[in-house]
């Protein structure tokens, strides 16, 4: 991508934004989102961000680009988080929490669904591989952090099912078509800012935590906000 100052826009700014790439990929997230990427052209991106078409291609050589970077935005800072959270020494049951709780937060609360974006049939070309990659390095960490949490489920017995540990990550991507549920009006709203929260519950009790969930709330809270912006913590 590049950065540069291009031709002078054709209007006064249209989108937010701090830069004109920035302008483009909040105009795209739109129309990729609400048009589908297939049925966006980058004239349709231009004209929403007031640029000549030429201009658009000044930053981005084309619509592939945009939507490759409009999907790391998605992964990389829960790949940060996870680096962070990982590292920390609290028990497995909490930090599953506390990333589970980051993840579904960002999916949710960013301007743009772009998590529906995951399952275009392009992102199986070759230009998306980095995309794959960061994705499957993040379910890695789910399946880390389930792996030992189902351990510690089991009080160490070894009884703890191995099939499972797929189960966190795939039900924090759910928050991305219940959320396209909710902006199309076929289901309600959430009711709370802990929406979050209670898919992060939900992931423990898949693994099969029964105890209350105060606790591990609490300090799931707790290691986000030590986690927040630091480098990861080690053992």
């Amino acid at each position: 991508m590049t950065t540069g100052p291009g031709r002078p826009r054709l209007t006064s700014q249209r989108r937010p934004g701090q830069s004109t790439p920035e302008e483009i990929l909040d105009a795209a997230g739109e129309l990729f989102t609400t048009k589908g990427f297939a049925a966006t052209s980058t004239r349709q991106i231009a004209e929403m961000v007031g640029i000549r078409q030429a201009s658009l291609y000044h930053h981005f050589p084309n619509k592939e680009e945009i939507l490759a970077a409009l999907l790391e935005e998605t992964v990389s800072p829960a790949l940060a988080a996870a680096d962070r959270i990982c590292g920390a020494p609290e028990p497995a049951t909490v930090r599953l929490h506390a990333l589970a709780t980051f993840d579904v937060t960002q999916l949710t609360t960013t301007k743009w669904n772009l998590g529906a974006l995951y399952l275009l049939p392009e992102l199986l070309t070759d230009r998306f591989e980095p995309f794959r990659t960061q994705r499957t390095l993040l379910r890695g960490h789910y399946r880390q952090l389930a792996d030992l949490a189902l351990t510690e489920i089991a009080d160490g017995s070894g009884n703890a099912s191995p099939v499972l540990a797929d189960l966190p990550f795939r039900i924090v991507e759910s928050a991305i078509a219940t959320r396209a549920d909710i902006e199309r009006g076929l289901l309600p709203g959430p009711e709370n800012e802990g929406a979050a929260g209670l898919l992060a519950d939900t992931c423990l009790r898949a693994l099969g935590w029964t105890k209350p969930m105060d606790d591990i709330r609490s300090k799931s809270r707790t290691l986000l906000a030590e986690t927040a912006t630091g480098t990861p913590r080690h053992l």
